[in-house]
């Protein structure tokens, strides 16, 4: 891929000047890591924790342990909304390649996914589980199908009640009154125990998703809030973050429940799935959080803390999409390029955890549907969207990251040569990916 100039004088800038975090001496280990990955629904950058958006934030200290033990990124994106990620990070495909671009369209069964890859490329030396929401299909049996050993938790998007929903364990169904947060917890510790090998645990929290409650009082620090629906839509926030500290709570147990053993040997990735809703965002406009090509609805948290970091206490800037999850775990679970392979849509960020500087020099996403989605690309320091209706944005993200002014507003021209050339760019990228 040939770049022109201006993008590689601003790359090699980079690269100079990038300040590198001290290593910590670790030397990779001998025994093929575990992989916790745990993804937590509607979870903006305005949510957490050591992000400069948002002004409320909720207390989540076992995330922000990890966040001092490993490497917070700053610049990864989703898809808008909950069932796009899901493909693209189980797929490592864009949403136009498997027809999964909006909620609950269907994943194909034909579809190769990362846990089947585990399968083949580590010769199914890993056990495998999937906990928690799948959003993928309404099929019982699509993530067994899909390469899991183990699967309990959610088929469907969200829950009417946190305390009172439909627990698909193994394709059997039942009533669950355990609160879901905790359930999920507790199933995930349960596997963990039971495991001999090395694992996989893809754990999809449903919190903080809707609908907004009251946790119990143990697992959050929220104090005393009314409980009754108009109370809650009246201000939904402190239940909104009473929600994200009931998952950082009950994530923080599942942590520790691990063996010395376990824990030095595992490798812990956390996402969020998409940008945060619009009842509760905050400095994002509501039209620009969740179900958005804007950065409130795709632009993330993404820390990866444990076993092989040589970096800890770090940020990083680089470019990563939630279509490279599937190219960074099977690099971490050391899987060969067998009958599937790595879709090349897909790039592991994992020398980059390291230290490395990123091989992504464009990020991609999109929602909607086919022949008529909204989309957005950006390189290091520009971002452009092409609307359904053809309406057209440019921002320069390195000026402001909320994505203000809009650059081909008739007040904003005539482009600069600089904002043309990235233009151009960025559209011929975009053309690439979608061709």
């Amino acid at each position: 891929m040939k770049l022109p100039v201006l993008s590689l004088v601003i790359l090699s800038f980079l690269s100079i000047s990038c300040k590198k975090e001290p290593t910590t001496g670790t030397t990779p280990s001998t025994t093929p890591p575990n992989v916790l990955f745990i993804i937590a629904d509607d979870f903006g950058l305005d949510a957490c924790p050591n992000y400069p958006l948002g002004t409320i934030k909720p207390s989540m200290p076992n995330l922000e342990r990890l966040m001092s033990e490993g490497v917070t990124f700053d610049n990864f994106w989703s898809s808008p909304v909950c069932t796009p990620t899901r493909a693209t990070l189980l797929t490592g495909k864009y949403g136009h390649q498997t027809n999964v671009l909006q909620v609950d369209d269907v994943l194909s069964q034909s579809e190769y996914t990362v846990q089947q890859h585990i399968t083949q490329g580590t010769f199914s030396k890993y056990s495998q589980a999937i906990i928690g929401k799948w959003h993928l299909s309404k099929d019982a049996s699509h993530p067994i199908t899909a390469g899991a050993d183990y699967f309990a938790g959610i088929l469907s998007g969200g829950v009417p009640s946190y305390t009172n929903w439909s627990l698909v364990e193994n394709g059997q169904t039942s009533t669950s009154t355990e609160y879901s947060t905790s359930k999920l917890t507790d199933l995930s510790i349960e596997w963990v125990k039971n495991q001999d090998t090395p694992w996989f645990l893809w754990l999809a929290y449903n919190a903080p998703h809707t609908p907004f409650h009251l946790p119990a009082d143990s697992l959050h620090s929220q104090g005393a809030l009314p409980s009754d629906q108009a109370s809650i839509d009246a201000n939904p926030l402190p239940y909104y973050i009473a929600m994200c500290e009931a998952m950082d709570h009950e994530m923080g147990r599942l942590i520790n429940s691990l063996s010395p053993e376990d824990k030095a040997n595992t490798v812990i990735i956390f996402i969020g799935d998409n940008g945060t809703p619009g009842q509760v965002v905050q400095e994002y406009i509501s039209q620009r959080a969740k179900g958005s090509v804007y950065n409130g609805g795709i632009n993330v948290p993404l820390v990866v803390s444990g076993a092989g970091l040589t970096r800890v206490q770090a940020r990083e800037d680089a470019l990563v999409s939630s279509v490279d999850m599937f190219a960074t775990i099977s690099e971490i679970v050391r899987a060969s390029s067998l009958q599937g392979g790595v879709p090349s849509t897909s790039t592991s960020f994992w020398n980059t955890v390291n230290g490395v500087q990123g091989a992504r020099f464009f990020s991609y996403s999109e929602i909607g549907e086919i022949g008529a989605s909204d989309y957005t690309i950006r390189n290091s320091t520009h971002k452009y969207i092409l609307f359904e209706n053809l309406n057209e944005s440019l921002f320069d993200l390195s000026a402001n990251p909320i994505e203000s002014p809009n650059l081909l507003r008739p007040n904003q021209l005539p482009l600069s040569s600089a904002d043309s050339i990235m233009l151009e760019e960025l559209k011929m990228e975009a053309d690439r990916i979608r061709d």
